[in-house]
């Protein structure tokens, strides 16, 4: 039982979590395109598939944490300290990627879209989104800017590389007894 949840684990680490890396980082460098040229459809096209990568494989990827806390179980590791270090630091990329990353690629693309009314756009000023360089000085022209793509990649980063390190714990498994 131990290899099947431990297998299930490993794929669904890899199908959900993998295309969520990527596709977030991606979005900024094609949100930034797609604001220096807001005629180009293909740009607008390619920032909505990588949201919608990025929401679907994120509802998805509950799967990885639900397997992990079996196969911890059924392991009996539960009460290791790589395992809870690895718990939070997944707890805390859950919450970069749900309060961080997804919310400000759902700005900039709204913005991109030109969808958005002045009132959406100050409030999401206020809340630090859509605070670009042209974003702030004129709400209602330019909705989003540069700034908000750099921030995005930021928080972006900070997701990816806690995912990076909840991997090499997986892996590495410090002070472990069961074998590497």
């Amino acid at each position: 039982m131990n290899k099947f949840l431990l297998a299930v684990h490993v794929l669904a680490a890899i199908v959900a979590v993998g295309p969520v890396t990527v596709a977030a980082s991606m979005f900024p460098p094609s949100a930034r395109k797609a604001l220096a040229e807001p005629a180009d459809a293909q740009a607008l096209s390619t920032v909505r598939v990588l949201h919608r990568i990025c929401r679907l494989y994120a509802t998805v990827g509950v799967a990885v944490p639900v397997f992990g806390f079996a196969t911890a179980k059924n392991m009996g590791v539960l009460g290791d300290t790589w395992l809870i270090v690895s718990i939070a630091l997944t707890a805390l990329a859950a919450v970069v990627l749900a309060a961080l990353v997804l919310p400000r690629q759902t700005a900039l693309m709204e913005g991109i879209e030109g969808v958005e009314g002045v009132e959406g756009v100050e409030e999401r000023i206020e809340q630090g989104v859509g605070a670009g360089e042209e974003g702030a000085a004129n709400a209602g022209a330019s909705r989003v800017g540069p700034r908000d793509t750099a921030r995005l990649a930021m928080f972006t980063g900070l997701f990816n590389l806690l995912w990076a390190t909840v991997t090499i714990l997986m892996i590495v498994r410090p002070g472990s007894t069961t074998g590497a």
